[in-house]
C-alpha cells in the first residue's frame, strides 16, 4: 500500500536548483574489476545495444557473470517499438523477429513487475525529476519509465544496468540508496 502522507512529504523536496550530471570519475561504470557483484535489472537500452551490435565486450562479460533480471517495464518499451515500426518497411520483419527472440529468451522466473507502491512512488519521483530538470512533454514518459525501473531495482536489491548516464545520475542524486551501473555503447 502506498503511504500517501510520506509520499507527499517526499514531494516537497526541492534543492532549489537543477541537478547537474556529475563527472564520470564520480559514477559507477562497468569495468573489468566490477564484473562480480549484485544481480542486474536491465534497462531497455541494454537490449537495444545488444541487438544493434553496440554493446562493448566488458558489458557482455558482465552480463555473462552476473544474475540478469528483466522488468516488465523494459518488455513494455520493446513491445512499443514493435507497434510503432512501419509494417511496410522491409527492415521491420527482421527487427520484430529479433525483439521476439529477446523477449522469449527471458526466463519467466527472472521477469518482475512493479507493484502499486513502486508505481506510485515512481510517479511521484518522476514528477519531482521533471520539475527539477525542466523536462519537456516528450521527456516525461521516459522519466516515468526510468523511475519505475530504478525504484523496482532498489526494491529487489538489484542494480540497474544502463547507458542512460544523464537521467540515472540525477536519480542517484535524488535517491542515493538506489544502484545503477553505467556503460557506453560502442
Amino acid at each position: 500500500m502506498l503511504d500517501f502522507d510520506a509520499a507527499r512529504r517526499w514531494a516537497r523536496f526541492d534543492p532549489q536548483r537543477t541537478l547537474a550530471r556529475r563527472d564520470d570519475d564520480k559514477l559507477p561504470f562497468v569495468r573489468e574489476s566490477r564484473l562480480g557483484g549484485q544481480g542486474l535489472l536491465l534497462d531497455t537500452c541494454v537490449y537495444i545495444d545488444q541487438m544493434q551490435g553496440r554493446s562493448p565486450r566488458v558489458l557482455d562479460d558482465l552480463i555473462a557473470r552476473r544474475q540478469v533480471n528483466h522488468s516488465t517495464v523494459a518488455i513494455q518499451e520493446l513491445m512499443h517499438t514493435v507497434g510503432v515500426l512501419d509494417p511496410s518497411d522491409a527492415r521491420t520483419a527482421a527487427v520484430v523477429a529479433e525483439i521476439g527472440r529477446q523477449v522469449k529468451a527471458m526466463p519467466p522466473h527472472r521477469i518482475f513487475a512493479p507493484d502499486m507502491e513502486i508505481l506510485g512512488r515512481a510517479a511521484l519521483l518522476s514528477g519531482i525529476l521533471c520539475r527539477l530538470q525542466g523536462y519537456a512533454k516528450d521527456g516525461k514518459l521516459r522519466a516515468l519509465q526510468d523511475c519505475v525501473l530504478f525504484l523496482q531495482a532498489q526494491r529487489l536489491g538489484l542494480v540497474v544496468l544502463t547507458a542512460n548516464i544523464g537521467d540515472y545520475d540525477v536519480l542517484l542524486q535524488l535517491v542515493p540508496t538506489g544502484r545503477a551501473l553505467f556503460y557506453r555503447p560502442t
